[in-house]
């Protein structure tokens, strides 16, 4: 069973023997993440989830890289606004996002080359991390004059540790995977040649196991988390969490968030 979803990007979704192996594909791009990839992603996750028969779900990207972050070439779309900046992490991102940390199937992330921003919050989002030697770390968003969404950001400073994660975004620090390894973000660094062979053998572990265990395990694992969710159910605490969010894109519009995109965009050096 596959299929691909049209698209420049594309998440792709292929399904043998129980082993789901989801690819994050965006040529020439390293394989940054459009909007409709975010929303492509969610859909596969959801379908995932519905589909008893899956037992791990490997996610690599196409072409010696994992993902280089999001797609920038769209921003000035969107990101200067601070209705249509709040509906794109809020909806597209962490949507997708969601539909990962929902996911009861094990996932196992396959990481080689640039995994940068949206790749580190991918990645966050999967049980076991495996990365080649080639593999570089980061969130270097502080050059492009804009923080990291909230959610996203307790999400990755969750998994990576705070130490790391303020490197990560007030410094602009890249990290290898041995950094990672020794940060405990990443479960086993391999030669660039050996990944994916480890990478299907461990899938081939988990498909083995009982998958009714591995599913409530990730439950009890995932209720015992602190969640990232910002949102309590009570009206108050929405009503609160609305203000805050509002407050959290207020920047859509300020010149520092525009000539860190623009710089980007005209490939010089933004004037901050």
């Amino acid at each position: 069973m596959s299929f691909q979803l049209a698209g420049p990007g594309t998440i792709e979704f292929e399904l043998q023997a129980g082993v789901a192996r989801v690819t994050i594909r965006h040529q020439a791009k390293f394989n940054a993440m459009s909007r409709a990839m975010w929303r492509q992603l969610r859909s596969v996750f959801t379908s995932i989830q519905r589909n008893l028969s899956v037992r791990c779900v490997l996610i690599s990207g196409d072409d010696a890289h994992f993902c280089a972050g999001g797609d920038i070439s769209e921003y000035a779309a969107f990101r200067f606004q601070q209705a249509s900046l709040r509906d794109f992490h809020e909806n597209d991102v962490w949507g997708g996002l969601q539909a990962m940390l929902d996911c009861d199937v094990p996932i196992v992330a396959v990481i080689e080359g640039n995994c940068m921003g949206a790749g580190v919050e991918i990645a966050s989002c999967c049980d076991i991390r495996l990365a080649a030697t080639s593999a570089r770390f980061g969130a270097p968003i502080a050059r492009l004059g804009f923080p990291m969404a909230p959610r996203e950001t307790a999400l990755v400073a969750r998994e990576l540790g705070l130490c790391v994660a303020r490197q990560m975004l007030l410094e602009a620090a890249l990290f290898s995977a041995a950094d990672m390894k020794l940060a405990g973000f990443i479960s086993r660094v391999l030669a660039d040649g050996e990944l994916a062979a480890e990478a299907q053998a461990s899938a081939l572990r988990i498909a083995a196991l009982a998958p009714q265990a591995a599913r409530l395990n990730k439950q009890t694992i995932r209720a015992s988390a602190s969640p990232p969710a910002l949102v309590d159910h009570a009206q108050g605490a929405i009503n609160s969490a609305a203000c805050e969010l509002d407050k959290d894109y207020a920047y859509a519009a300020s010149a520092e968030h525009r000539e860190g995109i623009e710089a980007f965009l005209e490939k010089r050096k933004p004037v901050f």
